[in-house]
């Protein structure tokens, strides 16, 4: 009986992992077109003010991180979920 406890708390875990794997990758995206429009904005800023935004830059590059957090736990990389289920990444 021990051992048929295990094995239903293992299914139950890999069903959860399953479905933050699902969630994960529909942010993926998300966080990947907010990330093309940092970069286009980007752009025109560097553009019209002869530099990049430092701001903006130090955004895009947690975002960059954040991508590959998530990217780490989808592709079983890592067993600890990504923001918002740890705190998001330093910019560091």
């Amino acid at each position: 009986m021990n051992d048929e406890s295990i094995e239903s708390k293992a299914g139950r875990s890999i069903w959860m992992r399953g479905l933050l794997m699902i969630l994960m990758a529909v942010t993926y995206q998300l966080v990947s077109a907010l990330l093309l429009c940092v970069a286009v904005i980007q752009f025109v800023l560097a553009l019209v003010s002869d530099g990049p935004n430092s701001r903006l830059m130090a955004f895009g590059r947690s975002l960059g991180r954040y991508q590959g957090q998530v990217a780490n736990f989808v592709s079983f990389a890592v067993d600890e979920p990504p923001f918002p289920f740890a705190d998001w990444p330093s910019i560091d």
